[in-house]
């Protein structure tokens, strides 16, 4: 019986000496607590899209911009068949945060200095259509009949591809004119995702430097439903 009374007063220290440690452990300051996270694992994202622009032109003479080979054609198509052309094209911003020159300097708690990449540049034709102002209806790209009537010999593969070309010339010359005058949008919209995605790893207090580009050339790719 006495050893079951010791051994019962014994547990009893146990526990109570437990219960004290759990909750001194409890009361341990939040300031205390480190979480091994940090803002560096951004780059880990990769490829951040962070402004999209959809544009639809409505040409009803050509420029310079389409060459000799658009000028000639087009030009006929536009005024003889009395036609307005539908031209939509996107360009999609994006920054590469696994680029070196993407930098993230410690300032001081959870405090971080962000120099940006320059941004990415992608620009897609999506479609280019035909408007008859006769008919008042929409025409698809390059309809057979709109074409091989005035061409002597009929519009050949090269021919075509001659013209998509031209049409890549002119969405350069229209992107790189929006590019130039939406930098600051394209920064702000930048910046508010990655404060977004700060937040979650700690970082309260962020400055960004953007790296100064005036592009003068893009890649301009086309759609299958054009270039097919």
């Amino acid at each position: 019986m006495t050893e079951f009374l010791i051994g019962m007063v014994v547990t009893l220290i146990l526990m109570g000496a437990l219960w004290l440690w759990l909750k001194a452990k409890k009361k341990k300051p939040a300031k205390d607590i480190r979480i091994f996270s940090s803002i560096e694992q951004l780059k880990a994202i990769g490829q951040l899209s962070v402004y999209k622009v959809l544009t639809k032109e409505i040409v009803t003479e050509t420029d310079h911009t389409w060459g000799e080979f658009g000028n000639r054609y087009l030009s006929w198509v536009l005024s003889g068949k009395k036609m307005a052309m539908i031209f939509e094209f996107e360009i999609d911003f994006r920054y590469n945060l696994q680029s070196p020159k993407f930098e993230i300097i410690e300032k001081g708690e959870s405090a971080y200095s962000v120099n940006m990449p320059p941004c990415d540049y992608e620009v897609h034709i999506r479609d280019i259509r035909f408007y008859d102002e006769q008919g008042t209806k929409l025409l698809p790209w390059l309809l057979p009949d709109l074409l091989n009537g005035f061409i002597s010999g009929g519009f050949s593969e090269e021919d075509k591809n001659k013209l998509v070309d031209a049409a890549k010339r002119h969405a350069e010359k229209q992107a790189l004119e929006l590019i130039n005058n939406i930098q600051s949008e394209v920064q702000k919209s930048a910046k508010s995702t990655l404060e977004s995605i700060s937040r979650a790893f700690g970082a309260t207090d962020l400055e960004f430097r953007f790296f100064n580009q005036t592009p003068t050339e893009v890649e301009v790719e086309v759609s299958e439903k054009i270039a097919s």
